[in-house]
Formats: C-alpha cells, sequence, structure tokens
C-alpha cells in the first residue's frame, strides 16, 4: 500500500482548511512524519486515529458566525410569543440586545454576555426560555444536560493516547452548531454527581470566566479554541450544589412558581393553541369553559411549574381527536358536565 494513498488525501485537507495556522503547521509535521512508519505495523492505528482527529478538528467552526438579530422589538415578540409573564427575565435580555446593538457601532471589541443562571423549580420554563433567547438572538443552541455527569472529562474530553478517545460536550456542542458564537445551555449544573462535583465545577469555572474561556482547550483537540463568543445559559432547580466560584460568575434569576390564574391563562394563550396545531385540529375545535379549567390546572394537587398541565390539555386534545375521527362531532365544549370524559384516568 502507497503511503500516499493514505496520507495525501488528509494533507490536503488539511491544506484546503480553515484551521488556525498553528494547529495547521502541527498536524502537517505529524503527517510528514507518519510517511516513514508506512512499513510499520502502528502505521494503521495511527493513520486511522488521525483520520478521526483531522475530522474532527476541520469540522469544527474556527471562523465561522451566524449574524446576531439585535432588534428589540424582534426579540421582545418572541419573548411574549413564547412565555407569559418573566417580566424581569425579559428586560434583562432586552437591556444586554441594547448594549450590544450600542457597542456594535464603535470599534470596541464585542460586548460579553451576562452568563443567565434561571434558578427555579422543574416546570417553571427554565430550559424553554433559553431557547427562546438563541432564538431572539438569530443564534444556534446546543442543550449540554449536567443531571448525573460524573467525570470533567464529559465536557474537556479525553486524550488520545487512549483507545476510542473523543472530544468532549463542549466541542461536540460547537461541531452540532456550526457556530463560533451559540448560545450553548448548561442544563442542571446542579445535579452533578458528588464524586464528580467538585472537578466538574473546576471546568464550569474555567468555561465562564472570560479571563480564561478565549483559550478552552478540549483534551482530545489538545489547541485552545475561542469560546469568548459563546453565550453560554445555566439552569438549576437550586444553587445549594453549586461551587461559590462558579455562582460568582454566574447572573442567578429567580424563576417564579406559577398561580392557578397564570397557569389557566397560560393554558388557554400558549399550551391550548399549540396542542391543537399538532394534532392539526382548528383553533375553534374546542372550546373550553372557565369554571373548569381548575381541573385541569389541579388534577393532582399543586405543581409549581406547568409539565403537568402541558401533560393534561395534550391528553384533552388526543381524546378529543379520537372522537373527530369516529365521527362523533366536529366541534367540542368541555364543561362540567363532560369535564371527565376527557380528563386522564391518574
Amino acid at each position: 500500500m502507497n503511503e500516499q494513498d493514505l496520507i495525501f488525501p488528509l494533507q490536503n485537507k488539511i491544506s484546503e482548511s480553515e484551521l488556525p495556522v498553528d494547529l495547521k503547521e502541527r498536524v502537517s509535521v505529524r503527517l510528514e512524519q507518519m510517511k516513514a512508519l508506512v512499513s510499520s505495523p502502528t502505521f494503521l492505528p495511527e493513520i486511522d486515529n488521525m483520520t478521526r482527529y483531522i475530522n474532527w478538528i476541520t469540522a469544527l467552526p474556527w471562523n465561522k458566525h451566524t449574524d446576531d438579530i439585535l432588534d428589540l422589538n424582534h426579540a421582545r415578540e418572541i419573548m411574549n410569543k413564547n412565555h407569559f409573564g418573566l417580566d424581569e427575565l425579559k428586560e434583562r435580555v432586552l437591556e444586554y440586545l441594547a448594549v450590544m446593538q450600542l457597542k456594535g457601532k464603535s470599534s470596541q471589541n464585542i460586548v460579553r454576555a451576562p452568563i443567565l443562571c434561571f434558578v427555579g423549580l422543574v416546570g417553571t420554563g427554565k430550559t424553554t426560555f433559553a431557547a427562546s433567547l438563541a432564538e431572539a438572538l438569530g443564534r444556534k443552541i446546543a442543550r449540554i444536560p449536567f443531571g448525573g455527569m460524573g467525570s470533567p472529562l464529559d465536557l474537556r474530553g479525553q486524550s488520545r493516547v487512549h483507545p476510542e478517545a473523543e472530544p468532549g460536550r463542549i466541542i461536540k456542542a460547537l461541531k452540532d452548531t456550526q457556530s463560533k458564537n451559540c448560545v450553548i445551555l448548561l442544563d442542571e449544573i446542579d445535579r452533578v454527581t458528588d464524586e464528580g462535583r467538585s472537578s466538574i465545577m473546576g471546568v464550569l469555572v474555567e468555561l465562564l470566566d472570560p479571563q480564561q474561556n478565549h483559550a478552552f482547550v478540549d483534551h482530545y483537540i489538545d489547541f485552545p479554541f475561542d469560546l469568548s463568543e459563546v453565550v453560554f445559559i445555566a439552569t438549576a432547580n437550586n444553587t445549594t450544589n453549586i461551587a461559590t466560584a462558579v455562582m460568582d460568575r454566574l447572573e442567578p434569576i429567580q424563576m417564579p412558581s406559577y398561580t392557578d390564574q397564570e397557569k389557566t391563562t397560560i393554558a388557554q394563550k400558549y399550551i391550548l393553541p399549540r396542542a391543537l396545531e399538532e394534532a392539526g385540529l382548528n383553533e375553534d375545535t374546542i372550546k373550553v369553559s372557565d369554571e373548569v379549567w381548575h381541573q385541569f390546572v389541579r388534577p393532582l394537587g399543586y405543581d409549581a411549574g406547568i409539565r403537568t398541565l402541558e401533560r393534561t390539555v395534550k391528553a384533552m386534545v388526543r381524546k378529543v381527536a379520537k372522537e373527530m375521527v369516529e365521527g362523533k362531532g366536529e366541534h367540542f365544549n368541555i364543561t362540567a358536565d363532560n369535564v371527565k370524559n376527557y380528563l386522564p384516568q391518574w
């Protein structure tokens, strides 16, 4: 086998890529060295590892950005479309966009995003608001779940000297979004395992510190990647298990629990219309009487979030869809007399 058959395509791929100059030179030197190993039994494993490595580094967005949407009216429209209330949080996002817009007109460096941490009970909208923020900015978003994470290598990757090594979740998020200025959601950072908590918190400090994250080094990539333009958003159920050094770099915002009246409004204006659309039903297919909404809001007692409410409303819509298919009607009024027919059987 001629080494050029395997090495030349890799050299060509490197030369045509937009890798940083130092990294391109480092990889090119290694490929030249590998030509001397063509007759060695270690050549094929080495070329396989190098191929995987080159595929990873050339797939990263070293110079790719998305254009920010800094229109405050657009952002307000997106947030109001997706979320009821949360006025303080919406105002904080609009303030950040305003600063970005003003600073974009000057020659100063890009403004760093505040690292928001949404703190609240399950179902209060922490994760979905992060998605709305990304939509408002016009940026792509990647979610990294921290629930059950037990090793900092999950974030930072593993060295290539280990068999089957691969990058950590930060690099994978960048590859998935193909954007150097994406939004990365660090979801439930308080739910890492006790054994890995201190070391994972150490990586988080580096990720969230603007003095350090401009040169984040993944063990697999083994070359600094600039994360300074990434917008990091964190979520947590509470802050008890989050290291003080991490909290010092976050801007915690409490996500409020919803009252019954707020849940009713959310169900009427957001959840029911969305559930009807997902089921392919018209907006006027279902009418729910005001006096029965409390049975949807509290089917099993008090719940701080709206996930149970979402499941209950979607179950009602599915039951209606089934009755429509069976020819039992085109329009349905849910009243105190028939509401039990449309509530899930718990």
